[in-house]
């Protein structure tokens, strides 16, 4: 294990049986294990913030004759990050197990072992797989995903309430979560878009976009047209999640 990992949960692997997905290249021998792929989270990123563990599931389909009855799944991400674990068959068709690192300084911790900043990014996934008869196969990258810092936005909107035609002022601040300090800071330099959500509406329109500043604040000037909502969207990167801020009504008169 690496002084820093990934915050990773459940590990569902399902083996004998399972198959191979369209479209993988599957991994294995004639008459051996045969590994398929993995699919992390069910597919969405995994995005952790500095408060709280994360858990989500790991799933690699795969068969044997004789029944698969383990795999070792390995996750691999930038800058060392390692972590690895073993999965046992409860059943014919489906092994569980669980990764857990912290994601935030536990309470009374010298020397933790949780996230840091660097390994941020795109993690890949091998498996070991093997049957009851102690043969086994090694599956490298059969998997990927993507493991990213939280972010969070605020939003306000001043003076309200304002008179129709009137300019006012929306501001607002991009964090993301640092792993190294275990605590949010300000996002520099990235775009973030403006959006506006009628009163009588369900549905948010981009209006404007606004750059960070050092801090991560954001500032813009716009006209009063209607009552409605206003919040920032910021879509994320390939290090950080995505963030809208909650949205801020105004109240528009004549």
């Amino acid at each position: 294990m690496s002084r820093r990992g990934v915050v990773v949960g459940t590990a569902v692997v399902l083996l004998a049986g399972a198959g191979v997905p369209a479209g993988a290249a599957p991994v294995g021998r004639a008459g051996g294990p045969v590994v398929g792929q993995a699919v992390v989270n069910e597919g969405r990123d995994v995005v952790v913030g500095t408060t709280h563990d994360v858990t989500f599931p790991v799933t690699v389909t795969g068969s044997g004759d004789p029944a698969l009855t383990f795999v070792d799944v390995d996750l691999k991400g930038p800058n060392g990050g390692f972590y690895t674990t073993d999965a046992f068959c409860e059943t014919a068709t489906a092994c569980t197990t669980r990764f857990t690192v912290d994601a935030h300084l536990a309470p009374g911790a010298d020397d933790p072992v949780d996230l840091g900043n660097a390994q941020a990014g795109t993690w890949s996934v091998d498996a070991l797989a093997g049957t009851g008869d102690g043969t086994s196969v090694f599956a490298r990258d059969v998997g990927s995903f993507s493991l990213k810092r939280a972010a969070r936005l605020t939003v306000n909107a001043s003076p309200e309430p304002v008179t129709k035609g009137a300019r006012f002022i929306v501001t607002g601040r991009l964090e993301r979560a640092d792993w190294d300090t275990y605590r949010y800071t300000g996002y520099e330099g990235r775009t973030v878009t403006l959006q506006f959500r009628p009163q009588d509406s369900s549905t948010y329109t981009t209006v404007a976009t606004a750059r960070t500043n050092g801090t991560g604040d954001l500032h813009i000037m716009v006209k009063a047209a209607k009552d409605g909502y206003w919040r920032w969207n910021f879509p994320g990167t390939t290090t950080t999640g995505a963030a809208k801020a909650t949205g801020d009504y105004v109240d528009v008169r004549p």
